[in-house]
C-alpha cells in the first residue's frame, strides 16, 4: 500500500487511528519514531510557531513549504489542517488542496465555519455544495487526497449542538466527505450518537473532559487528534525551564 492508502486503511481498525499534531519536522520525527502511526499538521501550533494567530493568518506558502518539507523528511501519512481552506472562492479551495497534495499531504481537515474577529458557522447547505465540489474535484483529478471534514456546532458551543450536528453529517457524509471531524465534543453519550448517525469515520479531540481511548474505541470512534495542546504543553513546559535558569542562574535544571 501507499501512504495514502495506507492512511485510508488506518481508519477501518477497530482501535481508533491517533493523530500526532505536529508543527515541523522536528515534532514530526519525535511522533514517528516514537510509534506513531500518522501524523497531522495542526493549524494553530504551526500557525503560533511561526508566529501568527490561529485562523488562516500563515501565510499558505509557509504550510506549503513545511508540509513538503515533513513528508520529505518521514515516512508516516501525513494530514493537513488547511481550516476553511485558505480562500472564499471555490476555486482557489480546489488548487490550494492540489497543492497540498502535490507536497505529499494524504488527507485534509476542511471545516465549516469562516475564521475572522468571530467565528461563524457557514450554512449547512452551502458547505455540502463545497465539500460535493471538492469530492468531486479529488476524484476528477484521482488526488490521493482523504476528505476530513470538520463540523464546529461543539467547538462554538450553539444551541442544540448534537441535533445541529447530526444534521450537518448526514449533509457531508451524501456530499461525499470521507471522515467527519467533531472537535470539542466529549460527552460519552453525545460521541454515541453522533458516531451511530453516519457509516463515516468519527475523528474527535483532545479536551480536558474526553473519555480515554479504550472508551472512545468502544463507543466506535475511529481517530483521535491532539489539535493544539501537544504544542501547548511543550512550550508551557519550556516557559517553567527558562525561568527556572534565570531564577537559579545555572545550567542544572537541563539535566535533572
Amino acid at each position: 500500500m501507499n501512504s495514502f492508502e495506507t492512511f485510508k486503511h488506518l481508519h477501518k481498525n477497530t482501535t481508533p487511528l491517533l493523530i500526532g499534531n505536529v508543527w515541523d519536522v522536528k515534532s514530526a520525527e519525535i511522533f514517528q519514531t516514537n510509534g506513531f502511526r500518522a501524523i497531522g499538521i495542526s493549524s494553530q501550533a504551526i500557525s503560533n510557531a511561526l508566529g501568527y494567530p490561529d485562523g488562516e493568518n500563515l501565510p499558505f506558502e509557509e504550510l506549503l513549504r513545511i508540509t513538503r518539507r515533513i513528508t520529505n523528511m518521514v515516512n508516516i501519512p501525513l494530514t493537513v489542517d488547511m481550516e476553511a481552506g485558505y480562500s472564499r472562492d471555490l476555486q482557489g479551495i480546489l488548487e490550494n488542496v492540489e497543492k497540498l497534495h502535490d507536497c505529499g499531504a494524504v488527507g485534509i481537515n476542511l471545516e465549516d465555519t469562516l475564521p475572522g474577529e468571530k467565528r461563524s458557522l457557514v450554512p449547512a447547505a452551502s458547505f455540502a455544495e463545497t465539500v460535493a465540489l471538492v469530492a468531486e474535484h479529488i476524484n476528477k483529478k484521482k488526488l490521493n487526497i482523504f476528505l476530513n471534514i470538520r463540523t464546529d456546532a461543539f467547538l462554538l458551543g450553539v444551541p442544540n449542538a448534537l441535533a445541529e450536528t447530526k444534521k450537518r453529517i448526514k449533509s457531508y457524509q451524501e456530499a461525499g466527505a470521507d471522515g467527519i471531524f467533531v472537535p470539542c465534543i466529549t460527552d460519552s453519550s453525545d460521541i454515541a450518537a453522533v458516531v451511530q448517525s453516519t457509516s463515516l469515520p468519527i475523528n474527535v479531540m483532545c479536551m480536558p473532559d474526553l473519555p480515554g481511548f479504550k472508551v472512545l474505541e468502544s463507543l466506535g470512534v475511529k481517530r483521535i487528534s491532539m489539535g493544539g495542546f501537544f504544542f501547548n504543553k511543550i512550550y508551557d513546559n519550556a516557559g517553567q525551564l527558562a525561568r527556572k535558569i534565570l531564577k537559579e542562574q545555572e545550567f542544572s535544571s537541563i539535566f535533572s
